[in-house]
């Protein structure tokens, strides 16, 4: 009896865990993302399209508290790995910050104003940002210091980077806390004033607030997303570049399939882009001949295009009736 058929099942086994994890760590990704843009837009119905180079800003800030001023390594004991993550948190911290300044000198001067001019300020935010922290990575080359590097380990046969592990974990850390958030007085008030922002302010809730909470964790979600994109064996491989933060901009099929309202949409819409893309780019490779080289990337689109012609407000967005 040939041992051929065997080893060929057990192979077709390996790949699809291998590709099962890469596509749950994709998934969880574009969630992040997803969510960054969800949360601002559920309080502001502005798109921010300034994502990118919040998230490009974020992996500069995590290069220079870590590696540059090593905080908090220098001042407190423990392993590199505990040193990294509270280097994490104070990067995202500083990006919620720049998120904040953002939202009080452009963003709430514009409250009532057309909703489209929203959109193109954050469209210039983007490119100041963006151009910023761009010259700052290129001209010297800002090294994250990930703990775990290139490690992998085995499920069966099949590698699995831990940089995916992190990945699924740090997306479910940010939904159980914005769940957990949606459910407080704050998280509430948020609810009432993405609802109706007239109602909320007869009610006593303090939109101004809620705009800059909503805007500075936008930001800090940006720069999560952005570090995690930017590990390997994702494409920037442990550095800050513009590769690794605008990976954002592929999260907007995302955003747009689950619902721009909707953090439950955000997870999903995140997760069956990141599924479709990567089980495309490995079950169809020997069909690049004919779809070409970078067809995985059209992928989320025409996932999009598909929810949208069934859900127009995407699968969990709100539904809204305008009379004509």
């Amino acid at each position: 009896m040939s041992i051929l058929p065997v080893v060929l099942a057990a192979n077709a086994l390996d790949t699809f865990v291998h590709t099962f994890i890469k596509a749950l760590a994709f998934g969880s990704l574009y969630s992040l993302l997803a969510l960054g843009f969800v949360l601002i837009y559920k309080a502001t119905q502005t798109v921010n399209f300034a994502q990118g180079a919040l998230a490009l800003a974020g992996t500069w800030l995590l290069s220079i508290i870590f590696m540059d001023w090593e905080v908090p390594g220098r001042w407190i004991g423990g392993p590199g790995w505990f040193h990294w993550f509270i280097a994490l948190i104070l990067a995202a911290a500083a990006t919620g910050v720049v998120g904040l300044v953002i939202e009080r000198l452009t963003i709430r001067p514009m409250i009532g104003e057309p909703i489209f001019s929203m959109a193109v300020i954050t469209l210039g935010l983007e490119v100041v940002i963006r151009v910023v922290a761009f010259d700052a990575v290129n001209t010297t080359p800002r090294v994250l210091g990930i703990p775990w590097g290139t490690e992998t380990f085995k499920i069966g046969g099949a590698m699995i980077a831990w940089s995916y592990i992190a990945a699924i974990a740090m997306a479910a850390v940010a939904f159980l806390g914005t769940w957990r958030f949606f459910k407080t007085r704050t998280g509430v008030a948020m609810r009432a004033t993405a609802f109706d922002q007239e109602a909320a302010l007869a009610q006593g809730i303090n939109v101004g607030r809620i705009f800059a909470i909503a805007w500075a964790a936008g930001a800090v979600l940006a720069a999560i997303s952005g570090i995690f994109a930017s590990m390997p064996p994702w494409g920037p491989a442990g550095m800050a570049s513009r590769d690794g933060a605008f990976f954002a901009f592929r999260a907007l099929p995302a955003v747009i399939l689950g619902g721009l309202d909707s953090a439950i949409g955000a997870l999903a819409g995140g997760l069956i882009i990141g599924f479709a893309e990567v089980f495309a780019g490995q079950y169809l490779a020997s069909y690049t001949g004919v779809l070409g080289t970078g067809y995985q990337q059209v992928v989320p689109y025409i996932v999009m295009l598909i929810g949208l012609l069934v859900r127009p407000y995407g699968m969990f967005g709100t539904e809204e009736v305008r009379r004509v």
